[in-house]
């Protein structure tokens, strides 16, 4: 395990940074960025962690679980594959991915149907979630656009792990409110001025 005794090293004051491997690299590399991504996904999990832990300890537990796979996530990025020099690299494995499987499908099994699209929101919680959910899928992308740039450099684990941990931040939001039941539906064209008296309509494309 790494020890920290010093939180501040100064090394990065040029703008580059260091990755598993020791080579440094600009902060704005694109492996970089997959990964800081993927820590901005684990701090907004804690967020939803914390609201869930008074009242959801199952969902917060779960919520904690992630929180050390995504370490996993990003250990895995920061070394690209064919570069560990001799040493044991931690790799997402597809048990991880699985994992998150079998908790959708637990989940979902219980949830009133899906008849239109929900806008994020709802309780503390579930609006917490949502917001999880919607950057981990920005950690997703960035994680596919690493992988499109350096062929190779990126295991298929990873990608998988953050699409399914996306779907059941999905799914758990829709459990936090009321399994479904207090779910916000959107109703499509629902903010556009609607006139009192529909002889007063006019068409303003003419």
């Amino acid at each position: 395990m790494p020890r920290l005794t010093r939180i501040y090293t100064r090394t990065g004051d040029d703008g580059t940074t260091a990755l598993g491997t020791g080579q440094r690299v600009n902060k704005a590399h694109p492996r970089v960025a997959a990964y800081g991504d993927v820590d901005e996904a684990n701090a907004a999990i804690g967020l939803a962690a914390s609201f869930a832990e008074p009242d959801c300890p199952e969902i917060a537990g779960i919520l904690r679980g992630i929180q050390n796979d995504l370490f996993d996530v990003g250990a895995d990025l920061c070394i690209p594959p064919g570069d560990a020099d001799g040493r044991a690299a931690l790799r997402v494995t597809d048990e991880q991915v699985a994992r998150l499987e079998a908790l959708i499908d637990r989940f979902n099994a219980d949830l009133e149907p899906l008849t239109n699209f929900i806008l994020p929101g709802g309780t503390p919680l579930a609006s917490a979630l949502h917001m999880a959910r919607a950057v981990t899928r920005r950690a997703e992308r960035a994680v596919t656009s690493l992988a499109e740039s350096e062929p190779g450099g990126v295991g298929p684990a990873p990608i998988a792990y953050l699409n399914r941990l996306s779907d059941l931040l999905f799914v758990l939001a829709r459990v936090a409110n009321n399994r479904g039941h207090a779910d916000i539906l959107w109703q499509p064209a629902a903010g556009r001025r609607q006139p009192d008296n529909p002889a007063d309509q006019t068409d303003t494309d003419a």
